[in-house]
């Protein structure tokens, strides 16, 4: 891509290359300086001009799949095509912290050793602990896409995912849940990268906007080792669902917590306001929701 006003010279920003034959992440200190944050940092490495200078292009990972796994099969086909037609517009999916309560083994506990842990219901804890996470109904469902393959379906990866309770706590750390395990489980995906999960719409807790957390692996036999996992991230829920949701029994302290909140102030989205985390929504309060996402990773990186 070049700036018309600059003959043809590759431009990013607006600002002439000062290394035109370089990739973005070698154009020299001063350049680096100036260029962006810290986030879309992450999402330049490893990657040519080609494709960093798109990055730019804020809703790329808002364009998630909705509907159901069933009917995203069947139109396998079409969304491989595409895919292909719009893989340079796609950058790769924020890395976020994995917060105080993963659950992989890196902090403490670790669901991801346990017989059981690949499900697709998350609602129930599992093995030889039991108990029902209550709230509105809600359907996550992430379509993983390889960089590496030119933004093919990744086949095959496994894709944890773990989220609060009604009330705001987290199972295996919150107080009164340390006997739970729910809301946390691992579901492979199919030859479409997409993989779906059965849970519950998660409450605002104080100081985050609601949000689920979410990490990457190779294939089901990474999971037992955090160190594995290719992205670690989270999907931002969009502020009309979340509305919604917290007018109903049972979420009364999300309404004060929600309150004043803002993507832009949140601790781990205010980088770019969501950009590419905020999923797509389809449902109601009344009967659930279904939050989408498309996450591009880079095994390269």
């Amino acid at each position: 891509m070049s700036d018309p006003q600059n003959a043809g010279v590759p431009t990013f920003q607006g600002r002439v290359l000062p290394r035109p034959h370089e990739d973005i992440v070698d154009q020299g200190l001063a350049f680096d300086l100036a260029t962006i944050d810290r986030r879309r940092a992450v999402r330049l490495l490893g990657m040519g001009v080609g494709v960093a200078v798109l990055a730019a292009c804020a809703d790329d990972g808002a364009s998630g799949v909705s509907g159901s796994s069933s009917s995203q099969a069947g139109t396998t086909a079409s969304s491989a095509s595409s895919t292909s037609a719009t893989s340079a517009t796609l950058t790769e999916i924020p890395e976020e912290t994995a917060g105080p309560y993963p659950g992989d083994g890196s902090n403490g506990p670790d669901v991801l050793g346990e017989a059981g842990v690949v499900r697709q219901d998350i609602t129930t804890s599992f093995g030889a602990m039991s108990g029902t996470a209550q709230g509105v109904p809600a359907r996550i469902e992430l379509t993983i896409l390889d960089m590496a393959k030119g933004n093919a379906p990744f086949a095959g990866a496994a894709v944890y995912v773990w989220h609060c309770d009604r009330e705001g706590g987290y199972s295996l750390y919150s107080d009164g849940v340390t006997d739970q395990n729910y809301l946390r489980g691992v579901q492979i995906a199919g030859a479409d990268g997409t993989v779906a999960f059965t849970s519950i719409f998660p409450a605002c807790y104080s100081g985050r906007w609601p949000h689920v957390h979410f990490e990457v692996y190779p294939d089901q036999a990474s999971i037992t080792d955090a160190g594995n996992a290719i992205a670690v991230s989270q999907l931002a829920i969009p502020r009309a669902e979340c509305d919604a949701v917290y007018a109903t029994p049972g979420y009364e302290q999300s309404v004060a917590n929600f309150a004043g909140m803002q993507l832009a102030t949140d601790n781990v989205f205010r980088d770019d306001g969501g950009a590419g985390q905020l999923a797509s929504m389809s449902g109601d309060a009344a009967t659930g929701y279904t939050m989408s996402l498309t996450a591009a990773v880079d095994t390269r990186t």
